[in-house]
């Protein structure tokens, strides 16, 4: 038997060799030898071994076919058996083939036929075939998360597209992410100004009661917490308590706000998330970020922060007057150092200036001059809402070389330059964002409530929610930057206009420092008369803001106008915001207009909606009483319908 079997393999690995040999051989046998017995002879071996060589190729090959037909058959039965339920649907959503995981969807019924949207309620199906394979939709089947994935397939005889369809179970997975860590910072913001309006005796139980409340706070999220400052905590909390508190709207802003200890000022916290991070370091890095936002937002507000993106909960409470000067004083001296550092120094604001945004940028200029640096403040081409005190400033041969175009201060900026950012700290509403990204020192002094999308490395950020206006804030700082501030009286007029606007004539967010930096500028020679003749309105003006009034939509005190399209300032629509609040039976107001192809959006708020909020959602912002934004690429109407649905968001995260 094994001589046989060595035989028969011997003859099949010289079968290829003795082949083409005994060809030729007949081949000599007929032509040259001239032997036809022997040409007939090795011929019909020839044939033989031919004949056997397509045999033997034919049964390996039915061997082959067999072995592929029966690895399909396993494949088909272990789909048919596959531990995750699998579809094959037409483009339609017709299923037109299931395996048995995927029947137990619909038990008692046969899901062939259906459409698996009936089966997958809430699946975007069109999105899901046309997506890349690689990504998925997340869909609830009975009480089960699944991941759905879809891959397109041969049309066989079909004259349609065919797509496996298959539900990857992550339910567990869910769980696991729900006892991910976060980590929780929680700052009360406010703190040493609750105790100085509360009796001596009755500051150890305001204390106490503050902290009876955190703690009670944590134990309600089963979470670790410790005291690292006086008014300062870090939790560790598991994401789903984080999930019931994002649904509860963060309970601990109003429980926090009812302490009553004889306080005259709400107490209230600033809470930084970070979670969905790879570790607890950069958890702790998202929440660090987080809180720094909530309190540069004025605080009383939770900001959440992942990798994705930011979320905001609160922030409907007034900023707080501070009344120390300390922090002023600081920055003071620092921006002092640096502008001695620096070989010179460029001023930027905001896209169309106002004359908050200017007047600052003058005075800051006075003040740089003095300290024996050169100083130019860059504008735009657009400075409709500056004109009346532009002229005057460039009537004056003492201002000649004070301005400087875009394009120049860019060519100009080298290392030692320093950059201050006036106004603004959101990259998208600066004058030009390519002269902040070349400068490599820049400050930020700005009043808005803090932006996500800040400019960044600033070596300074001097933003004060607080503060009426930035011109309170730069006159505030020249106080201390010299001993004897040599400002000219249409200097001090240029920050008392911009104190003067943003506070819409003091009635607005008007402090006790914002009435001393007014009684400053009025001891440098300011002219109320002047100030007040930079915001007179011709009688075009007038009619335009009458238009807009006339055109409002008035509902449960918000009121909604759209500005005619003959308008042609944006700072207009901002002033028929303005006087729609003087009107009776209006909280809240927004006024549109269409200028240049974009929407200016102006916010007005004199109650507690928080319109600052409302304008972020789409790209705004500013003030919870007084806030902006600018559509790009769109019409009033589509304009109208976004602010509206951000208006409903709002008002059902406040319910």
């Amino acid at each position: 038997m094994i001589w046989n079997d060595l035989i028969k393999t011997r003859l099949k690995s010289i079968k290829p060799i003795i082949t083409p040999l005994i060809f030729v051989g007949a081949c000599i046998g007929f032509y040259y030898i001239k032997s036809t017995l022997l040409g007939s002879i090795l011929l019909i071996l020839f044939i033989i071994f031919r004949l056997s060589e397509y045999m033997v190729k034919g049964k390996s090959d039915d061997n082959i076919e067999r072995i592929k037909e029966n690895i399909n058959r396993d494949i088909n039965s272990n789909i048919l058996n596959l531990i995750f339920p699998l579809a094959l649907i037409k483009e339609s959503g017709e299923i037109f083939w299931s395996n048995k995981e995927f029947q137990k969807f619909i038990p008692n019924e046969n899901p062939i036929g259906l459409n698996v949207v009936s089966i997958a309620r809430g699946l975007n199906l069109s999105r899901l075939l046309t997506c890349d394979r690689d990504l998925h939709q997340k869909i609830k089947i009975l009480d089960s998360l699944y991941k759905v994935y879809a891959t397109k397939i041969e049309k066989y005889d079909l004259n349609e597209e065919l797509y496996i369809v298959y539900f990857n179970d992550i339910s567990n997975l869910k769980n696991i992410d729900n006892t991910k860590e976060s980590i929780m910072l929680i700052e009360v913001d406010n703190l040493a100004e609750a105790l100085e309006t509360t009796l001596d005796s009755d500051r150890p139980m305001l204390v106490a009661e503050i902290e009876k409340t955190i703690n009670l706070y944590a134990q309600k999220l089963k979470a670790m917490i410790t005291k690292y400052d006086s008014n300062k905590y870090v939790l560790s909390v598991q994401d789903k308590y984080i999930d019931e508190e994002i649904n509860n709207k963060f309970s601990i802003l109003e429980d926090i706000s009812k302490i009553d200890r004889g306080n005259k000022f709400e107490v209230t916290l600033s809470i930084g998330i970070g979670r969905g991070g790879t570790c607890p370091l950069e958890n702790n890095t998202f929440a660090v970020t987080a809180k720094e936002l909530a309190l540069g937002r004025g605080g009383d507000q939770v900001v959440i922060k992942n990798n994705e993106k930011i979320k905001f909960f609160g922030g409907n409470t007034r900023e707080i007057e501070k009344r120390t000067r300390v922090r002023a004083r600081v920055i003071s001296h620092a921006l002092k150092e640096l502008i001695y550092e620096s070989s010179n120094v460029f001023i930027i604001g905001h896209k169309n200036p106002d004359m908050d945004c200017f007047g600052s940028s003058v005075g800051i200029s006075s003040v740089v001059k003095q300290l024996g640096k050169p100083c130019k403040i860059i504008l735009g081409a657009d400075t409709t809402a500056i004109d009346y005190f532009l002229s005057k400033l460039k009537s004056d041969p003492k201002y000649d070389n004070l301005f400087i175009s875009k394009e120049e201060a860019y060519e100009q900026i080298n290392e030692k330059t320093l950059l201050i950012i006036v106004d603004v700290h959101n990259k998208g509403y600066i004058l030009d964002t390519s002269i902040v990204e070349k400068a490599q020192r820049k400050i930020i002094i700005d009043h808005h409530r803090r932006s996500p999308d800040i400019v960044e490395g600033a070596i300074l950020n001097y933003i004060e929610v607080y503060a009426s206006s930035t011109s309170e804030m730069v006159t505030e700082i020249i106080q201390y930057m010299v001993q004897k501030p040599n400002l000219y009286r249409l200097e001090a007029e240029g920050l008392l206009a911009g104190i003067f606007m943003d506070t819409k004539g003091f009635s607005f967010k008007a402090g006790v420092r914002t009435f001393d930096a007014a009684s400053f500028l009025r001891g440098l020679g300011a002219d109320t008369i002047e100030v007040k003749k930079m915001f007179m309105d011709d009688l075009e003006d007038y009619l335009v803001i009458a238009d807009t009034i006339r055109s409002a939509e008035v509902k449960n005190g918000l009121a909604i106008a759209v500005a005619p399209k003959r308008i042609k300032k944006g700072f207009m629509a901002a002033r028929a915001a303005d006087e729609l609040l003087n009107i009776s039976g209006i909280n809240v107001c927004f006024v549109l207009a269409e200028i240049n192809g974009d929407i200016t959006i102006s916010g007005r708020s004199i109650g507690e909606t928080n319109v600052q909020v409302i304008l972020e959602a789409i790209g705004g912002g500013g003030h919870m009483n007084m806030a902006g934004a600018q559509l790009n690429n769109t019409s009033i109407e589509s304009a109208i319908k976004i602010l509206k649905r951000s208006i409903e968001e709002h008002l059902k995260v406040g319910e």
